[in-house]
């Protein structure tokens, strides 16, 4: 199997694709790709088109960069037909993706710059949407990253630029496969395993093909999955842990009342897995409103920030609790706004009368760092208020039994407030990764026994609060980190955190410093 070679790895790849229900065609040119394109559009669309009419179709579908083609796939062409008529062509089913057309080729040759041809081409109603490309086993996975690379600068672009329709890749070599998306800006840093629910990867090709490359899951990855950013007018893509956790939530809405929370370690991308969670939320039928709480005005702003960059004008910030109560009682939503600004809304006699309709209608909570807004009586308020509320949170850190404050209400977990943990994605799972740096930790200094003497008696241990809390000991860590400081953080371009046990040795290290 190590021997395994790049057309056997083909092969036996289209093989398992037709088994999942492509159909296998023979396309080697430019002109064979646009008529198949033809057929399928016609297909999909259960009408036929004189060449005037499919001419008029290519020359929109040839608009724009791959950005603006990622908007054109799912938007509707309103075609003026030979007879005056007027049709709208659609090109993918975003709400129904089973009813796509899937099909399977290989070694397609365009010319641009250069002449390429490409490996296997997954095509979705004759439309170019997925491209995998591979490298026989035991040759590095970047060898097919840099390939496609090399297809965007030389042909992607020729032949009516249809292969900028592409929205995912796919490389592997067999033993190792990962999935992008269609960035200009990418790099190999954005290449993806697969994995189960579970957070185990899924790295060789035909399980990756099984669980991925099903017209299922990739027509349902390509339909909600395949983020447009607006800030830099790219394509994202989300990554398993992220499909699997808003595919939780979106389930439990859906077929249930229950609250629940997510478990992401900090720094794994939990805005773009909140927002993608509720854009899906609100359209369903069962959901009157989705409201996103956060806990500090700055992450009001700048949530509100970064879901508009994912799709544009999709939430406005609420400035007060005015705001927010119009808000509530209009056709927005989606609804961002701060717990504070929520509890007053819901605790003021004032809005009684603009919020009463919301209190039996299903509204959908989600909070962000829920560990950090969501011990206090707010909660309780919330969910006497709305009757038919549901909870969500999304965490880095859950708080659990053992780590419980206590308050007038008690010790509460995490768990007490939202329910079960629908899903997982710790700070071992970010490590294993490569999502997240690995801790790096370095010891200096330690303390010693004067003597070496052995004796082999039971002896008090010494008072170790008192020693870390001694001023010299201080005062060393102080010098220490003046005169590395520079160093440890690259001139300053990096910032740090600096921790401590307390807060009387923070305000004796205040007045060192």
């Amino acid at each position: 199997m190590s021997k395994q070679s790049e057309a056997q790895l083909e092969n036996q790849l289209i093989a398992q694709l037709v088994g999942l229900g492509y159909e296998k065609v023979t396309i080697t040119t430019s002109d064979a790709l646009i008529h198949n394109l033809k057929k399928q559009l016609e297909a999909f669309n259960n009408t036929v088109f004189s060449d005037r009419e499919f001419e008029t179709i290519l020359n929109h579908l040839e608009k724009g960069n791959v950005f603006e083609k990622a908007k054109t796939l799912r938007d509707r062409f309103q075609l003026t037909r030979e007879n005056g008529d007027s049709l709208y062509v659609r090109f993918f089913n975003k709400e129904n993706w089973n009813s796509n057309i899937f099909q399977v080729t290989h070694q397609i040759t365009q010319e641009g710059t250069y002449k390429n041809r490409y490996d296997v081409t997954l095509l979705i109603n004759g439309l170019p949407l997925v491209q995998i490309e591979l490298k026989r086993r035991g040759l590095e996975i970047k060898e097919a990253f840099n390939q496609i690379n090399r297809y965007q600068r030389h042909s992607f672009w020729s032949s009516r630029a249809l292969f900028q329709y592409v929205q995912l890749f796919v490389i592997s070599n067999g033993g190792n496969t990962k999935y992008l998306a269609n960035n200009k800006l990418q790099s190999v840093k954005q290449t993806f395993f697969w994995a189960d629910v579970n957070n185990k990867n899924v790295t060789d090709l035909s399980a990756f093909a099984k669980a991925f490359l099903n017209t299922n899951h990739l027509g349902k990855m390509i339909a909600q999955y395949v983020v447009h950013n607006e800030t830099h007018k790219i394509l994202m893509v989300l990554r398993p842990y992220q499909f699997y956790a808003t595919e939780q939530i979106v389930n439990q809405v859906a077929t249930s009342n229950d609250n629940g929370y997510i478990w992401h370690t900090t720094g794994s991308g939990k805005t773009l897995t909140s927002f993608k969670t509720s854009q899906i939320i609100m359209d369903l039928p069962n959901v009157h409103k989705v409201v996103f709480v956060v806990d500090r005005k700055d992450l009001d702003y700048q949530t509100m920030l970064e879901f508009n960059s994912f799709k544009k004008d999709s939430v406005d910030v609420t400035d007060n609790t005015q705001s927010l109560v119009k808000q509530l009682t209009d056709d927005s939503k989606l609804v961002l706004t701060t717990i504070q600004k929520l509890n007053n809304a819901i605790s003021k006699a004032n809005y009684e009368k603009s919020l009463t309709h919301l209190q039996d209608k299903k509204v959908v909570f989600i909070f962000d760092e829920c560990h950090r807004s969501q011990f206090g009586d707010t909660h309780k308020k919330i969910t006497e208020y709305f009757h038919k509320s549901q909870l969500f949170g999304f965490t880095g850190t859950p708080i659990f039994a053992k780590n419980a404050s206590k308050n007038d209400l008690g010790k509460r977990t995490t768990k007490d407030l939202f329910g079960e943990c629908l899903h997982k994605y710790v700070i071992t799972d970010a490590i294993k990764d490569q999502n997240v740096l690995r801790f790096g930790i370095e010891y200096i200094g330690k303390y010693k026994r004067k003597s070496n003497t052995f004796i082999d008696i039971v002896v008090e241990d010494i008072d170790k609060a008192e020693v870390f809390a001694d001023p010299k000991r201080l005062e060393k860590i102080a010098d220490y980190i003046i005169a590395y400081h520079s160093h440890k953080t690259f001139n300053k371009d990096y910032s740090a955190l600096f921790a401590v046990s307390n807060i009387d040795t923070l305000i004796n290290y205040y007045d060192i410093f």
